[in-house]
């Protein structure tokens, strides 16, 4: 039986592998969608159970036969049972979400941060040896983070780029206090300013050495068919707008050749649409990058490109 109460599985289950075994059964059975930052059952029941009891998300081994007590045997069970029942991401479940193995604050005021721009931030790519897109991060003064959600990837650029300063740009109020939470405690928070408005528009006439941006880029036919984990997220962080979910994404490319300085360069997550975007602007030569779980999602177009 997988679909024991959070009661019985408290009694009678002791050790941390005890719980992530029972984590991934009652996952399974119950048919969850991941794609929160864990991609399978069992990495979903190790972030649960290690986050809940505040161990380090990536030291799992030390700890997997300790004994729990009473009270996080009742807490472990509980969230567990919580994750299967309410189909919440278990980020939210959590109020925590990692990238590239830095923490944040997130609730259902923002998008559960997952960008696969935040690993190419930390890859040769920008001030590596090799092919770079940024040759030297320190040269860097201005960067823009559209549609910051969390301000996951603001902070993340500041820690990329030394010198810079950072605009941050959400057009909801909501995200804008998770965000300011995030900034306050990142130690950036003298970098980094946030701006309420609707993409460029709160920022004027200013122009970025770099600018990044996850849009919300879902087409309207998957934002119908979306599981029940994506459903808590704020609808207006995923829908893209139109059919091919390119309104959003067709308006910054239309307005960024405006703000960017003439040798910048634009990143730009845009999930599965690479065939709809090559086809709407066939003239504009997107350089698609690969990371460990993506290729073909994410684009990198110089100014000199869009104008």
């Amino acid at each position: 039986m997988t679909d024991i109460d959070s009661a019985t599985a408290a009694a009678e289950l002791l050790t941390v592998r005890d719980f992530i075994r029972h984590a991934v059964s009652r996952f399974r059975a119950a048919d969850i969608a991941f794609g929160h930052g864990t991609a399978t059952a069992y990495d979903e029941a190790v972030f649960l159970v290690l986050e809940t009891l505040h161990l380090p998300i990536d030291q799992l081994e030390p700890y997997l036969d300790a004994r729990l007590t009473a009270p996080e045997r009742s807490a472990v069970a509980g969230i567990i049972e919580a994750r299967v029942t309410t189909r919440k991401p278990a980020a939210y479940l959590t109020r925590r979400a990692y990238i590239q193995g830095i923490p944040f604050y997130v609730d259902e005021r923002v998008i559960v941060p997952r960008s696969y721009i935040g690993e190419l931030l930390f890859s040769d790519l920008f001030g590596g040896d090799d092919f770079t897109l940024v040759e030297d991060p320190t040269a860097v003064e201005s960067v823009l983070d559209l549609c910051t959600g969390s301000g996951c990837l603001a902070i993340l650029a500041a820690t990329i780029f030394p010198e810079a300063r950072i605009d941050a740009v959400d057009l909801s109020a909501d995200a804008l206090e998770v965000a300011r939470r995030n900034v306050d405690d990142s130690g950036f928070a003298d970098r980094i300013t946030l701006h309420q408005g609707d993409l460029f528009k709160p920022l004027k006439n200013r122009r970025y050495d770099v600018i990044l941006t996850n849009p919300p880029y879902v087409a309207a036919d998957a934002m119908a068919a979306l599981p029940p984990e994506f459903r808590h997220e704020p609808a207006m962080a995923l829908a893209g707008g139109g059919r091919e979910g390119l309104d959003i994404v067709r308006r910054i490319l239309k307005e960024a050749p405006r703000h960017l300085t003439p040798d910048g360069g634009l990143l730009c997550e845009f999930g599965s649409g690479r065939e709809a975007l090559e086809a709407e602007f066939p003239d504009i030569e997107f350089l698609w990058l690969e990371t460990a779980g993506s290729f073909g999602e994410v684009f990198w177009v110089t100014r000199e490109q869009l104008a």
